[in-house]
């Protein structure tokens, strides 16, 4: 074993007093986060003395598996399965709270109440949230840590960020209801919520979450971050004339990276870092068209490529419709590329996935306006401070969330809770 991954399996062993457990195995694996920053991260999974994997290669309860980012040296997760631990000497928090946060500080050097403070508390459980100023972020981080009736550790986790002074951009809060008003109004849009209960599409006037710039009141999209590589939004029809004859043979996704150690301890960017250029643009385009072309030859000018985005081995495009696009889940085509080649690996359609609400009873008539809605949900309407990360400016910049967890059913005017519908 290499003596820096050998220098990790003994800080554990003593560090978490694992003198009942032996070293089952070790693995690399690398993480690329929202900021493009590459971490490198040791797997070790610990069996309790006299175990073996189980026959579906299950691990045995009471395993310990540790992760540590090995450029920083720093503890990622500590998960004892099923929250069965064996440890003799380990990890102990007599002392509460505390000394919970003690710990904390310690493995992550993290500052409390600078970087995260704590969002919920039970008897055997903590969890804390990163936050400026006590305003949630985002892109956002959340450690959570439990223990067992002898306040032994069972579960230990930190992931996502935790931003530091300069990375934001410190402003007073002057956003209100009031001020956003006409971006409130134009963020309710009608959409077509399934009912799994009365297998029945609703029609509701319902938000569109945003988040609104608080020194000018620009908007920013609310968007479900995905740490990974490199993204790029795009915008392509797919048209065609000619369709192409033969059926597109798929070839296995395979996102397991080989890590060697010294890539690892080098800390070396990895390859989905790396900008997507104009050439990649195109090459990827054509590809996406010839796949088209013989896998839905009659859809000539209803996709389009929406975005690219470097995700493990793979350059991945994803594609939309305007079809179904009132409802809450959408048409989407994933198309993996091989990033040298520029070859279609294989492609994801969510079409079966779509087509269980083809069963379902539609919408009735729509009876009420958009401006009818508006009146009957603009007392709900909710804006909460949030920092959001600029990426021109590469720094949290104040906003306000804007959200309503109501909407209004179209058909009847009735004001409904959003999570009643499913």
């Amino acid at each position: 074993m290499d003596s820096r991954i050998q220098a990790f399996v003994d800080q554990a062993q003593t560090t978490f007093g694992l003198g009942n457990y032996y070293l089952h195995h070790h693995s690399l694996w690398r993480n690329v986060n929202h900021f493009k920053k590459t971490s490198y991260i040791l797997c070790l999974e610990w069996f309790p003395n006299g175990t073996e994997s189980d026959e579906d290669d299950s691990n045995p309860d009471g395993t310990v598996v540790i992760e540590y980012d090995v450029n920083t040296g720093k503890l990622n997760n500590a998960i004892f399965v099923m929250g069965e631990t064996y440890a003799r000497d380990g990890i102990q928090f007599a002392g509460g709270t505390e000394e919970v946060i003690k710990w904390i500080k310690q493995e992550t050097g993290l500052t409390h109440n600078e970087q995260f403070q704590i969002h919920k508390e039970t008897k055997y459980e903590i969890e804390f949230r990163s936050s400026i100023d006590n305003t949630p972020i985002s892109p956002s981080g959340m450690i959570e840590v439990k223990w067992n009736d002898k306040r032994q550790l069972t579960f230990f986790s930190v992931h996502g960020e935790f931003p530091t002074g300069h990375t934001v951009k410190c402003e007073s809060y002057t956003l209100s209801l009031e001020k956003a008003k006409h971006i409130a109004k134009k963020q309710l849009k009608r959409i077509e919520f399934p009912s799994f209960e009365q297998k029945k599409l609703f029609a509701v006037y319902a938000v569109e979450e945003i988040y609104i710039r608080n020194k000018d009141q620009m908007t920013k999209p609310f968007e479900i971050l995905q740490d990974g590589g490199t993204s790029k939004k795009v915008y392509h029809i797919l048209q065609w004339n000619e369709p192409i004859s033969g059926a597109f043979e798929r070839k296995e996704i395979d996102l397991q990276e080989e890590i060697t150690v010294d890539e690892a301890f080098s800390c070396m960017p990895s390859p989905t870092t790396r900008p997507i250029t104009e050439e990649d643009e195109k090459k990827c385009v054509e590809a996406v068209e010839r796949l088209l072309r013989q896998e839905y030859p009659e859809d000539a000018g209803i996709w389009r490529v929406t975005t690219l985005h470097r995700d493990k081995k793979f350059l991945v495009a994803t594609l939309g419709t305007d079809q179904h696009e009132t409802r809450v889940f959408k048409r989407k085509l994933s198309v993996f590329l091989d990033p040298h080649s520029m070859d279609v690996v294989n492609y994801i359609d969510n079409q079966f996935m779509l087509e269980m609400y083809n069963s379902f009873e539609a919408p009735g008539e729509v009876a009420v306006t958009q401006d009818e809605a508006y009146e009957k949900l603009k007392g709900l309407f909710e804006l909460q401070p949030f920092y959001v990360y600029d990426d021109e400016q590469k720094q949290y910049i104040l906003c306000g969330k804007l959200d309503c967890h109501h909407g209004v059913n179209a058909e009847t005017g009735e004001v409904v809770l959003l999570d009643d519908l499913g």
